[in-house]
């Protein structure tokens, strides 16, 4: 995207950033890239050099450096994965916590209702678009299971709201949540640690 595309984005204009909030400029960008970015093409194939090595620095901020990821080469196993998932596990509580600190850092140079804006902005696009990508990626697979493909397209947007944070804050590049991204990114579906494996479809 182009910095005379930034110039004419309605909801730049709407929300005033210019100047006065920078960073909410480099999301409104990463929103525009939402659409850009083909979800779920890679799933069920083999993890590329990048992939392992964002998967290895995701771990390692999380708190797990011995960790690794792990390949899951089709639906079963994903869904099984997903179904063994501890949702109040140290791996997702570290990413509470990261996701905290991001916020309080956001806070003290942008307003929390532009900021809310802001991401409610992301997660209302990265929804609409992931939802697609996921309704695609199925019928290709020919997978009808609705609680899994509700997982597959919630954990999605949570992680492009994550990654908004990251921005928004003005964190670095290496962060774990723009790490895990990256994943996405790829073509990839991280669908969890377990242990402190990383299984990624």
């Amino acid at each position: 995207m182009n910095e005379d595309s930034l110039e004419t984005d309605t909801e730049i204009d709407d929300f005033n950033v210019g100047e006065e909030y920078p960073t909410l400029m480099l999301v409104a960008r990463f929103s525009s890239m939402i659409s850009e970015t083909k979800w779920f093409h890679k799933i069920g194939l083999e993890l590329a050099q990048d992939d392992i090595k964002a998967a290895r620095h995701y771990l390692d901020a999380l708190g797990f450096p011995e960790g690794y990821p792990a390949e899951i080469m089709d639906w079963d196993d994903a869904i099984a994965c997903l179904e063994t998932n501890d949702w109040n596990s140290p791996s997702w509580e570290a990413e509470e916590q990261l996701a905290a600190s991001l916020i309080n850092s956001a806070l003290e140079f942008i307003e929390e209702d532009v900021l809310e804006v802001a991401l409610t902005n992301v997660t209302s696009k990265a929804s609409e678009y992931i939802t697609n990508a996921v309704e695609n990626a199925s019928m290709q697979w020919g997978i009808d299971d609705e609680e899994i493909l509700r997982a597959a397209i919630g954990q999605a947007v949570q992680t492009c709201y994550q990654a908004a944070l990251v921005i928004a804050a003005d964190e670095e590049e290496n962060h774990p949540f723009a790490q895990k991204f990256r994943l996405y990114e790829n073509g990839h579906w991280p669908l969890g640690v377990a242990g402190t494996t990383l299984n990624i479809f």
